[in-house]
């Protein structure tokens, strides 16, 4: 077990002299106390001498809310939520994310960790508490004779796809470039390529682990190997991820795909779920179904096949016959611009819900709930990310993410710029995934704020070795803004 312990008062005097001016001269000093929110939500106050040792021992910068780059700093993806933490600490190094998980332990302080923002029910963030924002440590270094990409905890999945690609390999990334990696990863990381490269957790070789301690832990196979165990799929609930390494595979970057435009039935749904079930692992097809200009519901087929062009053509083939295509524009195409594609549609600031429900295949009734709902309910989209494959051979309790027999993820969302009615397609989304919850197995953590016996069931027989990981890593739940595994005592 390899652990590095830092004394705080022998940091502070080692690098203080290198400290920049933002940090020294942050507002924590205008009064005598900050007010603040416990780990437990309770109102509490803080000395401000408290708050400028803070400040003096990071080397990264400490914010409140009257310091410039606080609000870009806050800001969440979602734009459900506008959040206010009483302080941002915006680290550059692992060392400040000691000095920061340090601080909320010993203050008893509501913590957030940020690293892309992109958590759906705003958890990245916190009113009154501790955010670590992870931003400045994004850095990717690629390794070609190790085959493995080393990945800072701030770094976006955009970031690990052009690091990555430069060398024609690659990783499970998932379908925004602006993710961060961090969340993505810990949650389990589907991605365009996980039937032929497996999950993120699945090509996770180590991670750098900051415990509630304020330890950094080395989480991998031969190191704390129940760690390692436990964050891959177990999210954020262990610690800070500060580094991660990934197993890299070749990748040609240049794929055979593109997008086939077809009209909605509960025929082609059935037809395409047969379909994605008996395709290679090089080939992925994923439907997003929505509402034209017109009303006339649509459904688009991405498709991406990593392997030979020539085979690729062939393979896609049976996917032009299921229905008549209204467009098709397939042929050899740059993957980034399915990485990016997304990017503006599902950008900064606007208002996203969605739920997750993970199915073994699109049934009758299944194929009769989605139509049925998208033909009632034009403002809520659908789609289905496509599983199996390699994922598909990993043992269930081989690591805490364990919906290795899911063939698809059905997602339901509502992507608005209109708050005032959120409320109103939040309830339709609701009504539709209970609709379809007979069907469906179990949820992608990554995409679902559920109850904590959601949660529990969700992991199954994983659970009670999260429960004792979670007992050993974090007993007093400092890390609980996740889908969260409570400890025992």
């Amino acid at each position: 077990m390899r652990r590095r312990t830092f004394c705080k008062s022998a940091l502070a005097a080692g690098i203080a002299a290198t400290l920049p001016a933002c940090s020294k001269d942050s507002t924590a000093t205008a009064s005598s106390t900050l007010a603040a929110v416990s780990r437990t939500g309770e109102d509490i106050t803080i000395e401000s001498s408290l708050v400028k040792d803070f400040a003096a021992s990071l080397q990264g910068k400490l914010m409140q809310s009257t310091d410039g780059g606080y609000d870009s700093a806050r800001r969440l993806w979602n734009g459900m939520f506008d959040k206010r933490p009483a302080l941002v600490a915006q680290c550059t190094s692992e060392v400040d994310v000691m000095s920061a998980v340090n601080f909320a332990r010993e203050q008893d302080l509501l913590l957030a960790v940020k690293c892309g923002g992109h958590s759906l029910p705003g958890k990245s963030s916190c009113n009154g508490g501790l955010m670590i924002d992870l931003a400045k440590m994004h850095s990717v270094d690629v390794d070609t004779e190790a085959m493995t990409a080393k990945a800072g905890g701030g770094a976006l999945l955009g970031h690990i796809d052009v690091a990555t690609h430069a060398h024609k390999l690659g990783t499970t990334t998932g379908i925004v470039s602006h993710t961060g990696a961090g969340g993505f990863t810990l949650g389990g990381g589907y991605g365009r390529t996980d039937r032929l490269t497996g999950l993120a957790v699945d090509n996770l070789v180590a991670a750098n682990i900051v415990s509630a301690s304020g330890e950094i832990l080395r989480a991998s196979e031969a190191e704390n190997p129940d760690l390692y165990w436990a964050i891959r799929g177990g999210g954020g609930n262990f610690g800070v991820a500060t580094e991660f390494v990934y197993k890299l595979h070749p990748f040609n970057p240049t794929i055979y795909g593109g997008n086939v435009l077809f009209a909605l039935s509960t025929d082609f749904l059935t037809g395409y779920g047969e379909l994605a079930a008996e395709l290679p692992n090089e080939a992925s097809i994923e439907p997003n179904i929505f509402s034209d200009p017109d009303g006339n519901r649509m459904v688009n087929i991405e498709v991406v096949y990593a392997g030979d062009h020539a085979t690729g053509e062939k393979v896609m083939a049976p996917l032009l016959k299921l229905a008549k295509p209204i467009s098709e524009q397939l042929g050899a195409m740059e993957y980034q611009t399915f990485q990016t594609g997304a990017d503006a549609i599902l950008g900064h600031g606007k208002q996203y819900y969605l739920k997750s429900g993970l199915v073994t295949e699109i049934s009758a009734g299944l194929a009769e709930v989605i139509v049925d709902h998208m033909n009632r309910d034009a403002p809520v989209g659908s789609w289905f990310q496509h599983l199996g494959g390699m994922p598909a051979s990993v043992a269930p309790d081989a690591m805490a993410y364990s919906h290795r027999n899911a063939a698809l993820n059905l997602g339901i969302m509502i992507v608005s710029e209109d708050p005032s009615v959120m409320d109103t397609q939040i309830a339709k989304a609701r009504e539709f995934y209970k609709d379809a919850s007979p069907h469906i197995i179990g949820f992608y953590t990554n995409l679902n704020e559920e109850s904590d016996q959601k949660t529990q069931g969700n992991y199954g027989d994983n659970y009670p070795r999260l429960v004792a990981a979670k007992d050993k890593y974090d007993p007093g739940n400092l890390f609980h803004l996740n889908a969260n595994i409570k400890p025992s005592a």
